[in-house]
């Protein structure tokens, strides 16, 4: 369960020198072989992924082993080891042919030279626009997807039976009007969450980074200037009316509404567990600021490393095995994510809760892959935790910009 993503994006830049599972040595495909058409070998396959998911995994790794008589090891990994452990392996000819993971992984990946660019031929145009877009960098595809996840409002139908209105301060009155104690929750803590202020930071200020003609992040700043100010003036704002507080963590948003204390929380699908039984319903992030919120948009897929000897045979599986409509229905089932491929991704739409997330999604922006992204989290987290704390919000935003360039600079 995802819990804190911007903490995990924090803490998974550090990267530890961990050993493990090697990659196999043998069986190299030959030069002519191509994707579609993976050679028979001794060679295994390994491949790193987590608990939740790998049943679905194995459905793929079944499939692959009778087609092609290839041998597929699924090695299961906790979701807070596998970046650091396979960014620590791999430069060394240790690790995985194959890893499962996030998209914003990518950029360090790509500058270390730790995986191999895929080539997906004519099934691309099979999926979403946002996940290839997301496992791109400079031109490249450099992965498999199969998921799409964002936040959205989840909303207790049964309390507020209204669409969740189009802007903050309209939400906190359609709240307050239900009579629960409290109008609105979203999780923060002491260590402050951008990850989930960022729709209502976006309706503000636009993406973390600006970009370029074609959409694609630049490695230059875009939280600062009056609009970012404005941003931290608002967040100021609505901690001292109340509004947004620290003391607001993942166990405590999830229990406030599963006991109806709560009508309104902004969270992810890793949360629908919890609220079985619940009449909730999703609704798009209403705006802060003067444009529409924009969540970041996280796409889960397949690396394959750079150092693997096995690299055809692994652009096989992944794209013929896991970009499969049998195996994207089944990630699904596990993760409740969108899928990334638009055949099964169509199948949910009549799906009230999954169609709500992808609506909400829709207005979205890829969580950046830059290198530069690992100089924003701490100081990001750190200034907004002061800000909702009563820190001066201009002034501790202003620092904050300075901080962040400097280390970006310095890299």
């Amino acid at each position: 369960m995802r819990r804190g993503i911007a903490l995990l994006a924090i803490t998974g830049m550090a990267i530890a020198g961990l050993t493990g599972c090697g990659s196999s040595d043998s069986g190299k495909a030959s030069d002519n072989s191509t994707a579609s058409e993976s050679p028979s070998t001794d060679a295994a396959l390994t491949v790193w992924v987590d608990d939740n998911r790998k049943p679905a995994f194995e459905i793929a790794a079944q499939k692959y082993e009778e087609e092609t008589g290839n041998k597929v090891e699924l090695v299961v990994k906790e979701n807070d080891q596998i970046r650091s452990e396979f960014a620590a392996q791999v430069p060394t000819g240790k690790g995985p042919d194959i890893t499962f993971g996030a998209h914003d992984w990518l950029g360090e990946f790509v500058t270390n030279g730790i995986v191999a660019p895929i080539e997906l031929g004519d099934k691309a145009s099979e999926f979403s626009d946002i996940a290839l877009k997301a496992f791109s960098y400079d031109g490249q595809t450099y992965g498999v997807p199969y998921a799409v996840e964002n936040i959205a409002i989840i909303r207790n139908a049964d309390l507020a039976k209204d669409p969740t209105p189009a802007t903050f301060d309209e939400m906190i009155a359609a709240g307050k009007a239900t009579g629960a104690p409290t109008p609105f929750m979203v999780q923060v803590d002491e260590k402050g969450d951008p990850f989930h202020m960022y729709p209502f930071e976006s309706s503000f200020s636009g993406p973390v980074f600006k970009t370029d003609a074609d959409g694609n992040y630049t490695p230059e700043l875009n939280l600062g200037g009056e609009k970012g100010e404005a941003f931290a003036q608002w967040l100021g704002a609505k901690a001292a009316a109340g509004e947004l507080s620290a003391a607001w963590t993942y166990d405590i948003v999830v229990e406030a509404f599963k006991k109806g204390e709560v009508p309104f929380i902004l969270g992810g699908p890793w949360m629908l567990g919890d609220f079985k039984g619940m009449n909730i319903s999703v609704d798009p992030i209403p705006a802060a600021g003067d444009m529409p919120a924009a969540p970041f948009v996280g796409v889960q897929g397949g690396f394959i490393s750079a150092k693997s000897e096995n690299q055809l045979l692994a652009t096989d599986f992944l794209v013929n095995y896991v970009g499969s409509e049998e195996v994207q229905d089944a990630l699904y089932e596990a993760g409740q994510r969108t899928p990334a491929l638009k055949a099964s991704a169509t199948k949910i739409e009549s799906d009230p809760v999954a169609a709500g997330f992808a609506r909400a999604g829709q207005a979205g922006l890829p969580m950046p892959s830059l290198p530069q992204m690992g100089s924003v989290w701490s100081f990001w987290g750190a200034t907004e935790a002061q800000i909702i704390g009563g820190a001066d919000p201009v002034a501790t935003w202003q620092k904050m910009i300075t901080d962040i360039e400097n280390e970006i600079a310095a890299k």
